[in-house]
């Protein structure tokens, strides 16, 4: 059973700057898939960043494509999304999910295991 806590949601203006921490315990992230996903009031979650360590690859939405960066602690167990430039259309609640078998890292179905999620609410 792997359990995921999300935090360092926010209000921040257009333009600003959060960053996101999602803290795995149960088992290490090691070489599972980790992906953060949104959902803002009243639309579909959509996918935002994802990566697999094991072969040093990530994968952006095309909205947040340069502005969002996921990375990784090993030694906290812990996943970021750091994010910039912000925009109004960036709020949303964000969790970050895994699984031992992702295949497609844009399909939450494919994710096992999701965090509560935080809220991200940028201002105009």
């Amino acid at each position: 059973q792997v359990t995921l806590v999300e935090s360092g949601g926010g209000l921040v203006q257009a333009g600003g700057s959060l960053r996101l921490s999602c803290a795995a315990s149960g088992r290490t992230l090691g070489n599972w898939v980790v992906g953060w996903f949104r959902q803002a009031p009243g639309k579909e979650r959509e996918f935002v960043a994802a990566a697999r360590w094991s072969v040093s690859t990530t994968w952006y939405a095309d909205s947040v494509k340069g502005r969002f960066t996921i990375s990784r602690d090993n030694a906290k167990n812990t996943v970021y999304l750091q994010m910039s430039s912000l925009k109004p259309e960036d709020t949303a609640v964000y969790s970050c999910a895994t699984g031992l078998s992702v295949r497609i890292v844009t399909s939450p179905r494919q994710y096992d295991y999701w965090g509560q999620g935080t809220q991200v609410t940028v201002s105009s």
